[in-house]
């Protein structure tokens, strides 16, 4: 486990859906949901129906995770097999936020992490669009990463079988952008949608 607050932000930075893990009524569930982060807190949001945000907000264990697949990793064994990550997990107890101004910042995070630049080409929430959002903090004092980088590592013996074996890549890339069939003919997609890409990483896993 890795827990330099660096590598697990930028992880965390660069994915676009968390799972969130917790127990209501003596059932687990893992929810897959969008997300944001604020320095060194993570933040979800949804509608007051739902039943995950109401449920966290009772103060209940919750546990959070963000995973990347870089590649798979194609040993000359079948048990060897594996796969390039890297990945985020996160305990801790989710808060309401109740505070006008720190919700405002935490439905920003959340735009500006799925499109940077969004916040500012669009029209903010109104007063009953904040109403019907609920938005819940998670701090990130208890996270840690794992990453695994590099080609496959079978047994010594295995080494001679006439097998291929390496790693296939894989990356998330966006395709051109598609109109709205409603959108005025006058306005072109602006240059961070256009050259849309995930935040590169600064650090070499």
């Amino acid at each position: 486990a890795n827990y330099e607050s660096d590598t697990i932000y930028q992880i965390l930075d660069e994915g676009l859906v968390c799972h969130v893990g917790f127990v209501a009524d003596g059932q687990p569930f893992v929810i897959p949901t969008a997300y944001g982060r604020v320095e060194d807190t993570l933040y979800i949001h949804g509608s007051p129906a739902s039943r995950m945000l109401r449920t966290l907000q009772q103060g209940i264990d919750v546990c959070v995770t963000v995973t990347l697949i870089d590649g798979l990793v194609l040993a000359r064994s079948a048990f060897h097999h594996s796969m390039n990550y890297h990945s985020v997990v996160v305990f801790g107890k989710a808060t309401l936020v109740e505070d006008a101004e720190q919700k405002l910042a935490a439905l920003k995070a959340f735009t500006e992490h799925v499109i940077l630049g969004r916040w500012s080409q669009v029209r903010s929430p109104c007063h009953n669009e904040l109403a019907r959002t609920i938005v819940l903090s998670l701090p990130l004092t208890e996270a840690s990463a794992k990453i695994r980088t590099g080609g496959p590592i079978d047994d010594e013996a295995d080494y001679q079988i006439p097998v291929w074996a390496g790693e296939i890549p894989l990356k998330l890339t966006a395709a051109v952008p598609i109109n709205d069939p409603k959108l005025h003919p006058h306005i072109e997609v602006p240059a961070n949608l256009s050259n849309y890409a995930r935040p590169q990483k600064l650090i070499q896993y």
